[in-house]
């Protein structure tokens, strides 16, 4: 569907924004905004080539705005590390819920697993593995 429907309306504003772009003088608001929407062209036809991308990125933007709305919290964490390790943790749990994982579970899971877990297993401890989709 997304082959017969949105390719040509894609192929067609591509066109537009390439015709158009040319008759808008640089620098003003309107050519960065072609100019940002041509350079990101060939990620959002990824979006035609693939049945499972989304769209759009809201389900991502909605797993993170809680720690956005939190954000001035986030500036007493107490270091820049400890701060990089709080934005870590909250992508894990993020990324556990978008995958159907109950958050709390895998981090429980994960770590009671994280002691016995080999450097080179470590990435099937990610809340995205298959041994964690239950």
């Amino acid at each position: 569907m997304r082959q017969t429907l949105a390719r040509p309306i894609l192929d067609e504003l591509h066109s537009w924004l390439i015709a158009t772009r040319q008759t808008v003088a640089d620098g003003s608001g309107t050519a960065k905004a072609m100019d940002h929407a041509m350079k990101r062209w060939p990620a959002l036809m990824c979006y035609v080539e693939s049945g499972t991308l989304p769209i759009d990125n809201n389900p991502a933007e909605n797993a993170i705005r809680p720690i956005c709305l939190g954000k001035k919290n986030w500036l007493f964490v107490g270091s820049e590390r400890a701060g990089e390790r709080a934005a870590a943790i909250q992508s894990l749990l993020a990324t556990a819920k978008l995958n159907g994982i109950e958050p709390m579970r895998w981090l429980t899971e994960t770590l009671e697993k994280l002691p016995a877990c080999l450097n080179s297993e470590i990435d099937s401890l990610l809340p995205l593995a298959p041994s964690n989709s239950n």
